[in-house]
């Protein structure tokens, strides 16, 4: 049995063109991850997918139910493997991931997916502090323009401020043709 997982976060059809909470970048990062998730496939790793959906009330984007809140294509998971519901930025809160990763024995996670400032940082965190090894794949992560103290940040800088934080102290960051080539 691998002790090594891919965590999937949230490559959801509303973070695509089209969707109400568009990614930039979003298309290039969902084709890395695929690859990611093929080469973990292929080892006999668990994959294991995460799929947020707001509360109905608040629900800006990934309505419960609605299309957008589904899994994108280019990510979707194969019969058996662990589709995970989130409610909360942080993927081990309140749900079953890090209960699902222990069963399995699963002792490293490679995580891709999107937001890379959101719930790929809050993932990452969350696994180092439970006690996981974790890898980045930083060009399967995507995110988007955001405003801070009135001046709008481009989503690449965004995006190498949180991959560089992570790679500080709580996860080894890499691209995929490296993480390929392990």
């Amino acid at each position: 049995m691998s002790k090594h997982a891919v965590i999937v976060v949230d490559i959801q059809k509303d973070y695509f063109p089209g969707g109400k909470w568009p990614l930039v970048g979003v298309e290039a990062a969902a084709d890395k991850a695929a690859q990611v998730i093929a080469a973990a496939r292929a080892k006999g790793d668990k994959v294991i997918h995460i799929r947020h959906e707001f509360p109905m009330e608040a629900a800006p984007f990934f309505a419960p139910g609605s299309e957008g809140a589904a899994i994108h294509p280019k990510a979707a998971p194969l019969a058996g493997e662990p589709v995970i519901v989130k409610n909360a930025v942080n993927a081990f809160l309140n749900t079953p991931l890090d209960a699902t990763l222990k069963e399995a024995g699963v002792e490293a996670v490679t995580i891709v997916g999107s937001m890379s400032h959101m719930c790929v940082d809050a993932a990452t965190r969350a696994a180092a502090d439970l006690g996981y090894q974790v890898t980045v794949v930083e060009d399967a992560c995507a995110t988007l323009d955001i405003e801070a103290g009135g001046r709008k940040v481009p989503a690449a800088d965004v995006h190498a401020a949180f991959m560089s934080a992570l790679g500080f102290a709580y996860a080894q960051v890499t691209d995929t043709e490296s993480w390929l080539a392990r």
